[in-house]
Parts: C-alpha cells; sequence; structure tokens
C-alpha cells in the first residue's frame, strides 16, 4: 500500500510537471521562445552589473563581484519557483477554473503543486547556465570550471531546489484564502530573503537581530555553500567560521524541518480552504 501510494504520486508530480512545461513554453513558437529564455536571464542580470560597474569605476576583478554576481544569479530559482508555484492556483482556479476539477481527480494537490514547480525548475536552470556563461566568457569572472567541487555542488544545489519548491507550495496554501493580489506576499518574502540570505552581500553587514533570522534559514547556508564549491573560498566573516560539512548538515538540518513545516500548514489551510469553499472560488481573474 506504501509503495502503491509513492507510485502514484511520482506519477502525479510528472504529469503535473509535463502540464506546467507546455504551459511555460507551448505559447510561442520554440525559436521565438528559445531567444527570450536566452536574453531575459541577462538581461535582469546586467541591471545588478551596470550598478556595479559605476559604483567600482569598471573593475570587476574583485572577489566581491563574483560573490554578487553568482549569488544574483542563483537567487533566480527563489524568486521565479516561489512565484510560479503560488500562481498555479490562481491559474488553476480562476484563469482555466479547473481547480476544482483537478481536486475530484484521484491525486494528491501537494504533489500536483511539486509537479508544477519543475517546469519552472527547468527554465530558470536554463537562465542559471546562460548567466552564468555571459560571465565567465564576457565579465571574466575568474571561475576555474575544472576545480568547481561538484559532488557538493550537486548535493547543495538538489537540496536548496526542494526546500525553495516547499516554500512555494507553502505559499501557494495560502494563496487559497486570498485574492490575486497575493503575488505581493510572494515578492515580498522575496525580498526578505533576497535581503536577509546573503544573495548580494555578506550577513555580516546585517543588524545583528537580522542576522540570527538569516541564520535560522536555509538558504543562506544554500547560497553559501554554492559560492564556495565554485568560488572555493568565503567571503562572509560569520559563516566562514563553518566547514562544508557543517554548512550541509545545519541546511539539510533546516531543510527537514521547513519541509515539515510546510506541508503541516499547507495541509491545514487546504482544509479551511475546502471548509469555505474557497477551492472553485471565482474573483474575476
Amino acid at each position: 500500500m506504501f509503495i502503491q501510494r509513492i507510485k502514484e504520486n511520482l506519477k502525479t508530480t510528472q504529469l503535473a510537471g509535463k502540464l506546467g512545461w507546455s504551459m511555460e513554453a507551448n505559447w510561442a513558437d520554440p525559436l521565438l521562445f528559445a531567444i527570450y529564455s536566452i536574453i531575459r536571464p541577462i538581461a535582469s542580470s546586467l541591471i545588478l552589473v551596470f550598478m556595479y560597474l559605476v559604483v567600482t569605476r569598471g573593475k570587476t576583478s574583485f572577489d566581491l563581484f563574483a560573490y554578487i554576481f553568482l549569488g544574483n544569479a542563483f537567487f533566480m530559482y527563489v524568486y521565479n519557483v516561489l512565484f510560479g508555484i503560488s500562481w498555479v492556483i490562481h491559474e488553476d482556479r480562476e484563469h482555466y477554473q479547473m481547480l476544482r476539477y483537478i481536486y475530484i481527480s484521484p491525486i494528491r494537490m501537494y504533489y500536483y503543486l511539486f509537479g508544477r514547480g519543475i517546469a519552472k525548475l527547468i527554465t530558470t536552470t536554463v537562465a542559471v547556465i546562460i548567466t552564468l556563461a555571459f560571465g565567465i566568457i564576457f565579465l571574466k569572472i575568474p571561475i576555474n570550471l575544472l576545480e568547481i567541487n561538484y559532488p557538493l555542488f550537486l548535493i547543495t544545489l538538489f537540496v536548496g531546489l526542494f526546500v525553495i519548491t516547499c516554500l512555494g507550495i507553502l505559499l501557494a496554501g495560502i494563496t487559497m484564502l486570498t485574492a490575486h493580489h497575493s503575488f505581493a506576499l510572494t515578492e515580498g518574502l522575496g525580498g526578505l530573503f533576497y535581503l536577509a540570505c546573503g544573495a548580494i552581500f555578506q550577513i555580516d553587514l546585517l543588524p545583528r537581530w537580522l542576522q540570527y533570522i538569516s541564520k535560522s534559514l536555509p538558504l543562506t547556508y544554500w547560497l553559501e555553500l554554492l559560492r564556495r564549491t565554485i568560488l572555493g573560498k568565503s567571503l562572509s566573516h560569520t559563516l566562514s567560521r563553518y566547514s562544508d560539512l557543517e554548512l550541509l548538515l545545519i541546511m539539510l538540518l533546516t531543510t527537514v524541518l521547513l519541509a515539515l513545516v510546510s506541508n503541516y500548514i499547507y495541509k491545514s489551510i487546504e482544509y479551511i480552504a475546502r471548509k469555505t469553499g474557497k477551492i472553485d472560488q471565482v474573483i474575476t481573474y
């Protein structure tokens, strides 16, 4: 029975992923979508690059530039996946008006949302790879591809993507009880993570009370480990006191806790939404 349930959940995730990919890319000509996928991440990264160049008068040889560039590149996962998963509720409930039918089908909604997040992960991965290639080739960021700790990098990346998806599902649950303007909640939370997790500057610069919050978030250790595996060093005095193994263990522990909290809150909110008739609520999308 347990194995059968796992197979059903994996199938739900797989089918939802295919659906999400079709909705992400099938609206445009493949060539046009490919061009868009290349230009968009580069354009968004150049905003931060130009700001840095103005402040430093065109100097990109500092380790700080690589620190900022990598943090900004990988943070695309956070914003895109958080917004993408949480927006699934409004999209299916009010735009396509299919959420009620999904609920009466023999699947678990939690894994459906998890699968829909896979499409966002794929498109964002393409954007991150293009951004990093642009930085290495044109901005001359000192990254030696042969010196990257690939085993630790891949483990860190996948654990981080898992926790980001769990956060997206948590926000999707909250979205069930809100109107379409709940995207402000996603942007606000993304902004908090951008500030507190050291996406573009070391957490050493934060007020002490905000540093405590930062240390409780798995994304802080995720970004730090990703930078270490690529650059081979740490620029944060606070986090440099931890070894790679210690950072990985802390990230795994906080990830497990956050995943459990996400699942509990989602189920609780889903129960309230079903009880109050929010599942098939239409508020003029």
